[in-house]
Parts: C-alpha cells; structure tokens; sequence
C-alpha cells in the first residue's frame, strides 16, 4: 500500500513542479517574441514621434541624426499639386522604412516657421542627410538634380536639396546612396 501511495505523490510532485514550469516558459516566450518584434521595427519604434511623417513642431535634427540611419524631410503643401502627388510616396516610404530611415513632411503654408534655417524657396524642396548625419554627397549631383549649400562662413557642406517633385523610385535610389540598409 505505502508503494501505492509514494508513487502517487511522485506524480503529484511531478505535475506541481512540471505545470508551474510549463506556464513560465510560455510566458517567458511571450515577452522574448513582444520585446523582439519591438526591437525589430528600428532604433525609435513606431510609436515615437521622431518617425511620424507629418511635422507640426520644430525639427530636432540633431535627434534624428542621433538614430544613424539616412533623413529625407520634404517641405511642401497639402494644397500644393506638385506636393499632394508626392504625398502618397512619402507616406508609403514613412510606413516601409520606419526605423530603417525617417521620412518628414512639413507643410510650409500651415507652419511656415518650421522651415527657417533650410533652403527652401520653392515647394516641394527635399533635405538629405545621411546615415553618418552628414548633408548627402551624391556621386553625380547633377544627374540627381541635387542643389548642394554650402556655408558662406567657412564653405563648409551645410545642406543638400532637391527642388521639385521626386518619385519613389528617386527617393529610395538617394537613401541607398545615403546607407540605407
């Protein structure tokens, strides 16, 4: 009888250690399998606004240096023809490319304080910078159409724009230039 009853509170201590077991390891999985896909969408999330395409405060472009992946910031309209037949491209590559580059869009006729300090003297004008947070160097800025600014201080590379509508297949074309990974 007592063989009986050892045997049976094995079991019974087997299956009090083995389930609580089981339910760890199911939760320990859960969180590995949240917390990667998190890290997987890039360096901010999405969540972040720092990936958000449209901009309605100042830029921080020493933040969004600070992620080490190539910038595109359009400054535009939303009334602009030129602009609304770029911005389903800019919100496609915003929605590919989160964490992989940051895609902008400032509407310059809503806040047209948000675009002193960059060469912007006609609508839709791109800034490039790349991975390194350096303004874009293309190889052949003129095949680009890319305007290059440089300070009149010291001649230093300061900017790098592109005037004019851009097509997705020219935008992802400066990224890869630019590091895009």
């Amino acid at each position: 009888m007592n063989d009986k009853n050892d045997s049976k509170s094995k079991k019974g201590m087997a299956v009090k250690i083995i389930i609580p077991v089981i339910i760890l390891s199911v939760l320990v999985g859960m969180w590995i399998v949240k917390n990667t896909k998190k890290e997987s969408i890039g360096p901010a999330g999405t969540d972040s606004p720092d990936f958000a395409l449209h901009v309605t405060e100042e830029i921080d472009l020493e933040k969004l240096k600070s992620y080490g992946i190539p910038i595109v910031i359009d400054f535009g309209a939303d009334s602009c023809i030129p602009c609304k037949e770029m911005a389903p491209v800019l919100k496609e590559l915003n929605n590919e490319l989160q964490g992989k580059a940051i895609v902008k869009f400032v509407d310059v006729w809503k806040y047209q304080q948000l675009a002193e300090g960059y060469p912007v003297s006609v609508i839709p004008t791109q800034i490039f910078i790349d991975a390194d947070g350096n303004p874009y160097k293309p190889e052949d800025p003129e095949a680009k159409q890319m305007k290059m600014y440089s300070s009149r201080d010291n001649g230093e590379h300061v900017f790098t724009a592109h005037e004019g509508g851009m097509t997705k297949e020219q935008i992802l074309d400066a990224l890869k230039e630019m590091g895009l990974k």
